[in-house]
């Protein structure tokens, strides 16, 4: 039995580090960021859907959840009642359509208020808060996008590239959209 243990966790981690190259060695050639800037134009439309803006600024007059940090947002379960309501919420079920619509373009997204805390997600994020952080920080302070780098995103289990928006109102920031961009499928989409 442990002999079968050992074999299956050298299996798993020969799996990882050729996942962890795979990321390492993408390339962002010029038609993959043609396209990637193309997704920023689809998704700061997205940001700026009345039903998306007004449920960032609904959360930015609640604030955060009460004692809710990154730690404890890691102990709840993704079937936690906590959990689900940012997945059904209105702005939720916006964003899953999109995700669930883009072909496998998008392996996650999700909408953060003014202190970085979440207003809504298709699946349940790493963390809770994202303050601090420039997928957050960039659009949120200089409503600018943000473009992170190829990697394995925990939430979604796939290679990706975040990609983040402003939500704007009133010709201010008031949150952030964020979304990630499986890098096969970008990969597929750049050499046609």
């Amino acid at each position: 039995m442990l002999r079968l243990k050992m074999k299956h966790l050298a299996l798993l981690a020969s799996v990882l580090c050729a996942a962890v190259a795979q990321a390492a060695n993408f390339e962002i050639t010029p038609a993959i960021q043609a396209e990637l800037d193309r997704q920023k134009a689809v998704i700061t439309t997205w940001a700026a859907e009345p039903m998306v803006v007004q449920s960032v600024l609904e959360q930015n007059s609640k604030g955060p959840i009460a004692g809710m940090d990154n730690t404890k947002w890691k102990t709840l379960r993704r079937s936690d009642p906590e959990v689900k309501a940012f997945q059904s919420n209105p702005a939720g079920q916006f964003l899953k359509e999109k995700v669930t619509g883009s072909g496998e373009m998008f392996n996650e997204a999700f909408l953060s208020a003014a202190q970085g805390e979440k207003v809504a997600f298709v699946e349940k994020t790493t963390s809770y808060l994202h303050k601090g952080q420039p997928k957050f920080e960039i659009p949120f302070t200089a409503g600018t996008p943000w473009q992170g780098k190829a990697e394995f995103d925990e939430s979604s289990q796939v290679y990706a590239i975040q990609i983040s928006v402003p939500v704007i109102a009133e010709g201010k920031p008031v949150g952030a959209l964020v979304i990630g961009v499986n890098l096969t499928h970008l990969e597929k989409l750049a050499k046609q």
